[in-house]
């Protein structure tokens, strides 16, 4: 291939979460001249009990070339597993369809690792963002490091990450550290102000108030709704907080929590709010305004603090990421939350968090992805050598 020639550029999303940290990558692609967007959805997006979150895609402006519905009835394990049958079967048909010089994929959840087997072994070169990391309460683990090893290109989000990959056996100049993708949000997208959000959630926003995901984390031994209601009942010794809950993603435990914040919201309706989806620019912008992120999602440990937000981070699911020095770790039980968010709300602690370092970069991710996309041969990418640290 020449530098004048389109790069057909198939970007896979299967999550509301994955899809806000790839926006600005989509939309450069979109907006390039020498790439060809192919824009593959799967998984929670085509799901109506998770916001059926394609539409809001669609409402972006980006054309989607291609749908992959994995047919989950539910979220136990044998239909997870199921699930990557049929989304490899799926990816397969679509790429092959599709033609793609490049397939895009980014992270570490089970969607992910169906479409990269399909486009391994259809050898379509894989791109993938996020990898290197750890997080060892979680299947995702599994899944990132089997990503990287079916990649032939790879983004992390942090120098440590970079190493890890190549530790991995990698070709270094094919390991590329650009940084997180979700920070590039907080520089380029619009984000609304207090009154405004307020009226995009009918609900005030005074005093203190709290943004929860809580999702399971699926190596743990506990059980998942044992865990989120610990969590409840240790919001409850904060009666002066208002709480905007979002729902947990489609993996194995988390139906079985989805009753219980629909339960606790009916019974505090004046305080407490719960989303299917809040879309990036909510979300973002609500980063802004709360005392802090509570639960285990990965976004309260690589984007909450860009935002000068404190994060409580429970349990084990984002054990071994890089932390800034706004997250406080506590274990999934009602004591050590509670003592968690005593001291996220601590004056002392709070007066720390505009001088607090992200370890996950500036933010600049979208243009440096490009530019290598710009610079590689596709075919010459198939071969990769395993790399010997020696």
């Amino acid at each position: 291939m020449n530098d004048m020639t389109v790069r057909r550029v198939a970007v896979v999303t299967g999550t509301r979460a994955d899809y806000g940290l790839l926006y600005w990558i989509i939309h450069d692609l979109y907006q390039a001249s020498d790439f060809e967007l192919q824009l593959v959805v799967t998984g929670m997006h085509l799901m109506p009990r998770f916001g059926h979150t394609i539409d809001g895609i669609r409402r972006d402006g980006f054309p989607i070339a291609a749908t992959v519905d994995l047919a989950m009835v539910d979220d136990s394990p044998r239909v997870v597993a199921r699930a990557i049958g049929l989304g490899t079967a799926g990816f397969a048909d679509v790429f092959a369809d599709l033609h793609p010089d490049v397939v895009l994929i980014l992270g570490d959840r089970f969607e992910a690792l169906a479409a990269a087997t399909a486009a391994f072994a259809q050898r379509v070169p894989i791109g993938h963002i996020h990898g290197g990391e750890v997080t060892e309460g979680t299947l995702d683990d599994g899944f990132r490091h089997a990503i990287t090893k079916l990649s032939a290109l790879h983004f992390t989000a942090a120098e440590p990450y970079r190493r890890r990959v190549i530790q991995m056996g990698e070709m270094p100049e094919r390991v590329f550290n650009v940084g997180a993708p979700g920070l590039e949000h907080f520089f380029r997208t619009p984000l609304l102000s207090k009154p405004e959000l307020e009226r995009e959630l009918g609900c005030p926003l005074d005093g203190v108030v709290f943004l929860v995901t809580f999702h399971p984390a699926t190596l743990d031994p506990g059980s998942p709704a044992q865990q989120c209601q610990e969590l409840l009942a240790a919001l409850d010794a904060f009666p002066q907080a208002r709480i905007v809950f979002t729902l947990p993603n489609a993996d194995p435990g988390g139906q079985a929590i989805i009753p219980l914040l629909e339960d606790y919201v009916r019974r505090h309706p004046g305080r407490c709010r719960l989303y299917a989806s809040l879309g990036q620019q909510r979300y973002l912008s609500l980063l802004r305004l709360v005392a802090a992120v509570v639960g285990n999602s990965s976004s309260g440990v690589i984007e909450a603090p860009s935002a000068g937000c404190a994060t409580v981070n429970i349990g084990d699911r984002q054990r071994g990421r890089l932390r800034a020095a706004s997250v406080i770790d506590c274990a999934p039980q009602r004591r050590d939350i509670e003592a968690a968010l005593r001291r996220v709300l601590d004056p002392v602690f709070r007066a720390t968090l505009a001088a607090v370092h992200n370890p996950y970069g500036s933010g600049d991710v979208a243009a440096r992805i490009l530019a290598v996309l710009r610079t590689v041969d596709p075919p010459g990418l198939l071969r990769k050598p395993f790399f010997d640290l020696g």
